[in-house]
């Protein structure tokens, strides 16, 4: 009964003849247009001068391709970040031949601590404001960003989910490990995203929480952390040797954030700055 699975083979992009647009950089191209759009609105509701959203956008862009990529080499391939510190930060390969990769790698945990020290940066020499309080009003389109990047990662055929063991699921016909129909793990994350940007949307525009510094950015570490715990149980190990464990690596990087979420959610502070 295999009419029950779907037979996942896309195309890796859009040829434009002289040059192929891969669908995974066209995501983070709407992610990065979306959340600029947001800000726009949450900006002006705020009364912040828009000038200072240009800034923002070039902190957010460079804060999120760095995070993640360091992150994923410190978290995933420790080993290639001390041997090869150049294929890093170059999108090339070296050895054994030289190849254009582009930058394949990339981890949410290294994005989110980039962007956290990008904020800290910009609410210093631009916004004159909290970290904390940049950082409430920001997590909205991250989260919604976060949407977009998975549904990459879905066109991508990568992070992908453990057996169904049944009828039903994803054959990922252009990997080795798609002979059997899996989870479709990266769509259960980017749906989980859009409920918690829903919620993140509707408790700044909705109620008086964002009065409350910090507490936005506590809720979306709480919500987003918490999708991700929940969907690892889905996904493949993504790194060789460590399938045995009881939490993979995503998981036990992601309780300290969750941790983190609650205490801005639920201590004691000062209301935002006007």
């Amino acid at each position: 009964m295999t009419f029950l699975a779907i037979q996942w083979d896309p195309s890796l992009g859009i040829n434009l003849g002289f040059f192929t647009l891969r669908f995974y950089s066209l995501m983070f191209v709407v992610a990065f247009s979306l959340g600029l759009f947001l800000m726009k609105k949450i900006y002006k509701n705020d009364k912040i001068p828009l000038e200072k959203l240009d800034s923002l956008f070039i902190y957010t862009v460079i804060a999120t391709l760095l995070g993640a990529r360091f992150g994923h080499f410190l978290f995933y391939e420790p080993q290639t970040l001390i041997e090869k510190p150049l294929e890093v930060i170059l999108p090339f390969r070296f050895s054994p031949n030289f190849e254009f990769t582009g930058f394949r790698g990339l981890a949410s945990h290294g994005a989110a601590i980039g962007i956290i020290i990008a904020m800290y940066l910009y609410s210093k020499r631009v916004l004159h404001k909290p970290m904390l309080y940049i950082l409430d009003r920001v997590v909205i389109p991250v989260a919604i960003g976060g949407v977009f990047v998975r549904i990459g990662n879905f066109m991508n055929s990568e992070i992908i989910g453990k057996p169904t063991n049944s009828d039903f699921g994803v054959y990922f016909v252009q990997i080795p490990e798609g002979t059997v129909p899996r989870h479709p793990a990266q769509l259960y994350e980017a749906f989980g995203y859009i409920i918690v940007f829903i919620v993140l949307w509707f408790t700044y525009w909705k109620t008086n929480k964002k009065e409350k510094i910090g507490y936005l950015f506590g809720l979306f570490m709480v919500l987003l952390w918490t999708v991700r715990l929940i969907v690892e149980f889905f996904k493949e190990a993504q790194v060789e040797g460590r399938s045995e464990w009881a939490l993979n690596t995503g998981q036990w990087l992601s309780i300290p954030m969750i941790l983190v979420g609650f205490y801005f959610m639920y201590r004691k502070s000062k209301t935002a700055l006007k």
